[in-house]
């Protein structure tokens, strides 16, 4: 359901004056106030809510709007990412028409690598100040996915929390809670079931008054029936999942926000596949601070920890401190981060090479006196 063209049917978009109240409520604040001040001309701001390839629908101090991208600022996008998305805070130019002629520097940015060979970034999600990371409690619980989600979630600026979902499903959560803490020590993790309606008020304490929320994870872990339970009606399709690998399949196509009855905001992504981290450092997996910890008493600075002599991280492992998969993963990062800094290098050299073939063949068609 489109929470903006069924406004009837959600309690977040009721009433027009919950919307036209204030642009704090929508997430507005003085970074964002700071670079309108700046700007040549006035533009009236917008949040896109759901919407791309140009035509968007939008959040703004007057209601909802549809708006669309200039021709000038899709000439200027230099990548994908660089285009509107949800999340995004714009600029429409005033007088109506909705056209969108200005995006606003990001506050923080949810970025993965998009699927496919070419080495382009994703935008997930734009301005979120909270990241919800769900996965069930079942068959297709994932430490290894969940030490990327963390890596994404670290990379973009946003706080991460763990959501255990299905808990009503599952006797004994304490390996699954114990799985996630090893991962992220100092992340919140709440267990709910949306079923019981157990859980929903741990996750609303995590969203302040003009925050954004935004909940990631596979397809059937439950994001879209938590979602409903937030919003209080049923506003997303619910999925099942397959009983024999316990996953599901898409039942959210679509990126979009929502308002809170109370406070804040919430994005629902539909169901990841795959999940590639888009900047992974020289430094590493940022994860993993049990791993660097452990690095810093090697004997060599630039130790591999794959055979080296003196390795604290492969003694670790062997008197059981680490465990094997936590390490792998590990390593399966840093090789995606080095594959991913070498694409981009190539990239640029020919970008490079382009530029100058270009400027070769304007001099010869314009030679000088």
């Amino acid at each position: 359901m489109n929470s903006l063209s069924n406004a009837s049917a959600s309690s977040s978009f009721s009433s027009a004056s919950s919307l036209s109240s204030s642009l704090d409520r929508l997430g507005w604040g003085p970074f964002f106030e700071q670079q309108r001040a700046a700007l040549a001309d006035p533009v009236a701001p917008a949040r896109i809510a759901s919407g791309g390839g140009g035509t968007y629908q939008v959040l703004t101090e007057r209601g909802p709007e549809r708006a669309t991208l200039s021709g000038r600022l899709l000439h200027q996008a230099d990548e994908p990412a660089a285009l509107p998305a949800v999340g995004d805070w714009v600029g429409l130019r005033p007088g109506g028409g909705g056209l969108l002629v200005h995006r606003f520097d990001r506050r923080t940015c949810l970025l993965r690598k998009g699927a496919g060979r070419k080495a382009e970034a994703q935008v997930l999600a734009a301005n979120v100040d909270t990241v919800m990371v769900v996965s069930s409690l079942n068959a297709d619980f994932n430490p290894r996915r969940l030490e990327r989600y963390l890596e994404v979630v670290l990379d973009s600026g946003a706080r991460p929390v763990f959501v255990l979902s299905k808990a009503d499903l599952c006797e004994d959560a304490a390996p699954f809670l114990d799985a996630v803490q090893a991962i992220a020590p100092s992340a919140p993790v709440v267990l709910v079931s949306a079923l019981l309606r157990q859980g929903l008020d741990a996750l609303r304490a995590h969203v302040g008054a003009g925050e954004t929320v935004v909940f990631v994870g596979s397809s059937g872990v439950g994001k879209s029936t938590l979602v409903n339970g937030l919003l209080g009606v049923s506003v997303q399709r619910e999925g099942h999942i397959r009983e024999h690998d316990e996953r599901g399949r898409h039942t959210t196509t679509g990126r979009e926000i929502f308002l809170l009855p109370d406070a804040g905001l919430l994005i629902d992504t539909p169901g990841i596949r795959e999940l590639e981290p888009w900047n992974l450092g020289e430094g590493g997996p940022a994860g993993f601070d049990d791993i660097r910890a452990l690095a810093a008493s090697c004997r060599f600075r630039d130790c591999s920890h794959q055979g080296e002599p003196g390795c604290a991280v492969e003694r670790a492992l062997a008197d059981g401190t680490l465990v094997p998969d936590r390490l792998e993963g590990f390593h399966k990062l840093e090789a995606e981060g080095r594959y991913l800094r070498e694409r981009h290098d190539a990239r640029a050299r020919a970008e490079t090479k382009r530029h100058f073939k270009q400027i070769s063949r304007s001099l010869r068609r314009h030679p000088k006196g």
